[in-house]
Order: structure tokens, then C-alpha cells, then sequence
């Protein structure tokens, strides 16, 4: 198929899928999600690929959806819809999302997400859905929009960092960086952004020479040990909570914030820790 949003090659053994939008930090478009699912089931079904790669093109891996563009336009837009707002539709559509990221963490071959810059957002969705993360010391990982107007619906930070850890990531949205990132387990390796390609290579290259067959046995044993802890239904709640997160009073709040003084302050107001919460959930304006 012809990708839009991503670009799709291979050699030796490795398929590289390529988060191809940089004028856009590889911002998270409508056919993304889809796109990446399709491009995993091409290396699926090619038999001369053992190990695939996720990276970004341009200055980060990728910034997350483009929540300044849904922010701030006026109106009904997807996954912030007029009051009442239908639950079921923004979760089909998020379910679908989720459901082509976790293509990732499905796929019978490794996946390696390759981390410059930023994983930020949706974009740390795409990361944690691999099976390895390998990143730059510098590049920066978080969920922010779990502070106001998001859930991270894969909900891949308790599987891979366990409750007290998790809560700390998306209680807080905090960044951290490759170092912190490596040193909890969240990240396998963390190396200066110049040695990051042979970092990804030398774990391929000792992914590529065990046979398709054994890669797929031993991934889908660790696989069915976390669908036995229930990832499925703890994704479905994420998937459901995300919705409701863009509807509730603060989130409502945060997008009439973004349109009146810019995404850019909105942020830096939800992300400051000043105690607003009383304000927002009374749909009171915060003084600048």
C-alpha cells in the first residue's frame, strides 16, 4: 500500500517503519494509527523479517496528536463533541486507535521503538506498545495531557513499570529523560543520540539470527502473561476514562481555556501546580 503518514523499507532481516511527518514532530494524523497497523502486518507477512524497527523522522520520535489544532478550533470536533456527548462513539473511535497501536505489541516478530528528542503524549503510546525502547539520554518520554484532557488508552505504563511507578507517570504527566527512563526499566538502553542507530543495531542484530518461529514462541509467552493479568480489560477502562477526560468539567475548562488564551498557555497554566482545580471544576476564568 502507499503510506501517507509513515514511510515503510527493509534490509537484512529488519523492517523500519518511519514516523514521516517532521514538520509536524511526526504529530499523530488521522490515518497514523491505521497506517501503522497496516505496515506492521506488511512485515508480518514478509518471511525475510525477523525484528521490527519504529523510528521518527526529523528532530523527535513524535509529539502525540496534534491537540493544539483540537484545542483550539472552535466547534464539535473528533473526540470533543457538544454537550451531551456520546461515550460510545469517541470510544469506538479511540478503541480502533488503540487497537492499531497495540499492533505493535501483538506482532509475532520484536518491535524496537528507536527514541530521539521526544516520545511525548499519544506518541509515548507508540513506544510503549513496542517491545523494547531503546533512547537517546536526552529524548524526553511522558503523558502530559494525563493532568487535564487525556488517558493514556494503551495503558502500557503499569504493565511495564508497576503501580507505584505508573502513578507517578500519569498522575503527574511528568517528562522524564532517557537516563531516568532506562534506570526505572521503562527504556532497555539509554545512549548519547549519536550512538543511537548502533544501539537499535546491536539488539537487531541479535534479534535477526534467532528464527522467525522461536521469536514468536517466546514473545507470545510473555504476551499471554500480561493478557492473563487482564491488559484488555485495563485498556477498555483507559480506552473509556480517556473520553470521558475530554468531557468532564476540567476538560471542557482546559479547551475553552485553549481557544481564549492559546494551547501554548493553557498548558503552561495546567502544568504549573498552582491549586486551580477548585476554580476549574466551577468553570470559573484563572487569572493570567
Amino acid at each position: 500500500m502507499r503510506f501517507e503518514t509513515l514511510s515503510y523499507a527493509t534490509d537484512n532481516r529488519v523492517a523500519t517503519i518511519t514516523l514521516d511527518r517532521p514538520d509536524h514532530f511526526n504529530a499523530i494524523a488521522h490515518g497514523m494509527p491505521r497506517e501503522i497497523r497496516a505496515a506492521v502486518e506488511k512485515a508480518e507477512a514478509d518471511p525475510d523479517v525477523h525484528v521490527i524497527v519504529v523510528r521518527g523522522a526529523g528532530p523527535g520520535f513524535c509529539g502525540g496528536y496534534d491537540l493544539k489544532h483540537y484545542a483550539e478550533r472552535k466547534g464539535e470536533i473528533s473526540g470533543s463533541q457538544d454537550m451531551p456527548w456520546d461515550p460510545t462513539l469517541d470510544f469506538q473511535m479511540m478503541w480502533r486507535n488503540t487497537q492499531d497501536f497495540m499492533a505493535l505489541w501483538r506482532a509475532t516478530k520484536p518491535t524496537i521503538a528507536r527514541v530521539h528528542g521526544a516520545a511525548v503524549a499519544g506518541g509515548s503510546d507508540i513506544a510503549l506498545c513496542c517491545d523494547f525502547l531503546i533512547m537517546a539520554e536526552d529524548a524526553r518520554i511522558g503523558y502530559p495531557p494525563a493532568r487535564v484532557w487525556g488517558v493514556p488508552t494503551p495503558a502500557m505504563w503499569v504493565y511495564r513499570l508497576g503501580p507505584q511507578m505508573a502513578k507517578r507517570m500519569m498522575m503527574t504527566g511528568d517528562l522524564i529523560d532517557g537516563r531516568e527512563a532506562a534506570r526505572i526499566g521503562l527504556a532497555l538502553e539509554a545512549v548519547p543520540e549519536a550512538e543511537l542507530d548502533d544501539a537499535v543495531e546491536r539488539l537487531a542484530g541479535r534479534l535477526r539470527g534467532v528464527p522467525r518461529n522461536q521469536l514468536m514462541m517466546t514473545k507470545t509467552v510473555v504476551n499471554q502473561a500480561y493478557d492473563n493479568m487482564g491488559l484488555n480489560n485495563t485498556q477498555m477502562f483507559a480506552t473509556l476514562f480517556d473520553g470521558v477526560s475530554r468531557h468532564s468539567p476540567e476538560g471542557i475548562w482546559f479547551r475553552e481555556r485553549a481557544q481564549e488564551v492559546g494551547f501554548k498557555q493553557a498548558v503552561a497554566e495546567r502544568d504549573s501546580g498552582d491549586p486551580i482545580a477548585s476554580q476549574v471544576s466551577k468553570r470559573l476564568p484563572v487569572e493570567d
